[in-house]
């Protein structure tokens, strides 16, 4: 699974290293040009937030929240997941944004009881979301993920998402 990520994250990189060439928004500017919240839908991966479809709105001011759900269910055995993330910028201008991320999640895997070994996870990092095109944006965090069996592991997020202006 880390294998997975380490390649969607190389991949990630790539493509937004070629994009900043893509013509830019303004409603993600600095904190003071943004009057109203935005929104935006995509799909979300990380161990500390979960794995699916998310839900993230910038608020007018530093501050971003996202809520992350995931359900899958093979044979008799229903895997799922819920989580969010508070994200509150450093910098912002109308490429990127840099960004300090805190994450809670419960992952579940199981018939009548969770089989998942530290099914809490809380997380802590940062993180950066680069405009790739239009109202395409993908973000990448480092987070060191907190797990309730008591393991700590520095572990990587990334999202995509469609932003609604």
């Amino acid at each position: 699974m880390v294998k997975w990520f380490l390649h969607l994250s190389m991949f990630t990189i790539l493509m937004v290293s070629i994009s900043f060439s893509q013509a830019t928004t303004s409603d993600l500017g600095k904190v003071e040009d943004m009057k109203n919240p935005v929104y935006g839908i995509g799909l979300s991966a990380g161990w500390a937030s979960g794995i699916g479809v998310s839900f993230r709105v910038h608020l007018p001011s530093k501050s971003s929240l996202q809520v992350v759900m995931g359900i899958i269910k093979t044979s008799s055995k229903l895997s799922s997941c819920l989580g969010g993330e508070y994200q509150y910028d450093f910098t912002r201008n109308k490429s990127m944004r840099l960004f300090l991320d805190a994450a809670i999640g419960y992952y579940y895997k199981g018939v009548n009881s969770n089989e998942v070994s530290g099914p809490f996870r809380i997380g802590a990092g940062v993180g950066s979301e680069f405009h790739v095109q239009e109202a395409f944006h993908v973000t990448i965090a480092g987070l060191f993920v907190f797990f309730s069996d008591g393991r700590i592991i520095p572990l990587p997020q990334i999202s995509a998402h469609y932003y609604f202006y």
